[in-house]
This record gives structure tokens, C-alpha cells and sequence, in this order.
């Protein structure tokens, strides 16, 4: 599998950030930590892969501020390194609806990199790695792993609703049932600090 190693990944978020630091970057840890807690249960992925995709998964933003074009520079910047299996993760982590017109922001990319995107995800066929990463985009806040609820209400209140959104919430909830019954349990069982994430409390309280 062509991936950096973990090291690699983080140097490359800690580069990124330093280009266009923002909130975005803790989203990035927490979405790993979330990949990696979920693959060290599930009976098929590897912890490691799965936190390094997390980590690079918006990637694209170390370009500057962006809408939806970060997916496209996350995956040319991946791709021209060779590593074609976590650049995937760059275009496939914001469509659980594979259907660019499901995208939660706006299009600020080229109409050819926009027709770009549709035609990978349409030849693409999700791995479990692109459902995981999907799935812990869709439960990780800058703050914390949260229920994912919480993190889709987030997204529409920022961006706005549209034809697509419950039939993206649909699929995050299929996504979130495929994950429990590989792991013989909730993922919340998994997830560190879940329920301060989600209510900013004390989980003794």
C-alpha cells in the first residue's frame, strides 16, 4: 500500500498547518485518532494505515482557505508524491453519496476538476479504509470525537442544507451500522473522550 508512515503524515499536517493554520488541523487529529481507535477493533483494517489516512484526509487545505477544492489539491499534492492510496482518501472522505453535487460547501474549483471528481468517484469503488475515514470525518469536532449527530448538524448549520443532506446523513448511518456489527459493538465503545466531545463535560459528572 503506498502511504507515508505516520511520522511522514504528521510532518506533513504540522507543514500544512504552518501554511494555513485553523481549525481544520485538530479536526485532522482527532478524525485520526477516531480511524485509529475504530481499526484496532475492526478484524480487517490496520490501525496505522487508518490513522495516517485521518490525519491527511483534508490535506488539501495547506493551499490556503478553500471550500471544496481542498479535495482536489489533497489529492494532487498525495498523488504527484506517489502514494495514490491515501490520495484517494482526499476525494472520497466528503462523499458517502459519491455525487459532487452532495458536497456540503461550495464548488471554488475548475469545472474540469469539478468533472474530475465525478468521474473518480464514479469508477471508484469504497474500501472499508474510504468508509472509515467517511465515517470519522462525520465524528470528529477540532474540540473531540462527538456523537455524529452532533457533527452533521454542525456541518449543515455552517454550510446550509441541500437536496442531498438526508440522503448523506442516510448513508453516514449505514456507514455507522456496517462499523458496529464488524466490531461486535457500538463504535462509541471505541472512541476516546466521546462524551466530552459531545457535551463538553466531564465524563464523571
Amino acid at each position: 500500500m503506498q502511504i507515508p508512515t505516520p511520522e511522514q503524515a504528521w510532518a506533513y499536517l504540522m507543514d500544512a498547518a504552518e501554511r494555513n493554520p485553523g481549525p481544520w488541523v485538530e479536526h485532522s487529529r482527532v478524525a485520526a485518532e477516531a480511524a485509529r481507535a475504530i481499526a484496532a477493533h475492526h478484524p480487517a483494517l490496520d490501525p496505522k494505515v487508518a490513522y495516517v489516512m485521518g490525519l491527511l484526509h483534508d490535506i488539501g487545505r495547506r493551499e490556503g482557505r478553500s471550500d471544496m477544492r481542498h479535495v482536489v489539491d489533497g489529492y494532487a499534492f498525495l498523488h504527484d508524491k506517489g502514494m495514490d492510496d491515501v490520495a484517494r482518501i482526499c476525494l472520497t472522505h466528503s462523499f458517502p453519496v459519491p455525487d459532487v453535487r452532495a458536497a456540503a460547501g461550495q464548488w471554488d474549483s475548475s469545472a474540469a476538476e469539478r468533472g474530475f471528481v465525478q468521474d473518480y468517484l464514479s469508477a471508484t469503488e469504497y474500501t472499508a479504509y474510504d468508509r472509515l475515514i467517511q465515517l470519522c470525518d462525520a465524528l470528529a469536532l477540532p474540540s473531540g470525537c462527538c456523537l455524529m449527530e452532533k457533527r452533521l448538524v454542525d456541518v449543515v448549520l455552517r454550510y446550509g442544507p441541500n437536496d442531498f443532506t438526508v440522503a448523506k446523513w442516510n448513508a453516514f448511518f449505514d456507514i455507522q451500522r456496517e462499523f458496529d456489527q464488524a466490531l461486535g459493538r457500538s463504535i462509541y465503545c471505541v472512541l476516546p473522550g466521546i462524551v466530552q466531545g459531545t457535551f463538553g463535560c466531564d465524563p464523571r459528572c
